[in-house]
């Protein structure tokens, strides 16, 4: 016979699992966690009083860029999936609060493009389905509108910008072609 569930040693898991990685991993993982079963994540708690300490020039240039133009500059999407990816992340994360989202239609990407200098995608709705059924978006409630899921924030976050190996690759050259000359057949004859 199995035992019902016990909520206390469900907690005692979960803190074991997450005890090697540190707090801001934990947060992501939790929040991943709750999107994965369905849940409505709850807002941080508030922590303790900031401190006030002045900023100095070097840790201003390094600052997290706030305008879409430098996040798309800096996470350097290579292919229209990841821009998709790349604009939702910045929406949901990086842009000033009031301007945050929690999805993304055709119009936000046309103007993220449009904003970053970037060509535009000729089908730009297409574009926001490919990258759904890519897993790096899921539908939000309004037709035509995605929203970020824990794949896609993991590629932005994590991922991107992709390094370049210092050992690339040459291109690889083609086959030589046989222009059509037969080959000489020896005959089998005793």
């Amino acid at each position: 016979m199995t035992k019902p569930p016990d909520d206390f040693e469900a907690v005692r898991r979960v803190i074991e699992a997450l005890e090697p990685f540190d707090a801001k991993e934990r947060e992501r993982i939790i929040r991943w966690a709750t999107e994965k079963l369905g849940m409505v994540a709850a807002p941080p708690a508030p922590g303790p009083a900031a401190v006030n300490l002045p900023l100095r020039p070097d840790v201003l240039m390094h600052a997290t860029p706030k305008d879409i133009k430098a996040f798309v500059l800096q996470k350097n999407p290579r292919s229209d999936n990841q821009l998709a990816a790349v604009v939702a992340y910045y929406h949901h994360f990086e842009a000033l609060p009031a301007e945050r989202k929690e999805s993304i239609g055709k119009d936000d990407l046309i103007d993220a493009c449009r904003k970053s200098d970037r060509k535009r995608p000729k089908r730009p709705q297409q574009v926001l389905v490919n990258t759904y059924h890519a897993g790096l978006l899921d539908k939000a409630g309004a037709a035509g509108q995605y929203r970020l899921n824990s794949v896609g924030e993991n590629l932005v976050a994590m991922v991107l910008p992709e390094k370049q190996s210092p050992h690339t690759s040459a291109p690889r050259k083609s086959a030589v072609k046989n222009n059509g000359a037969k080959k000489k057949v020896r005959s089998r004859s005793q």
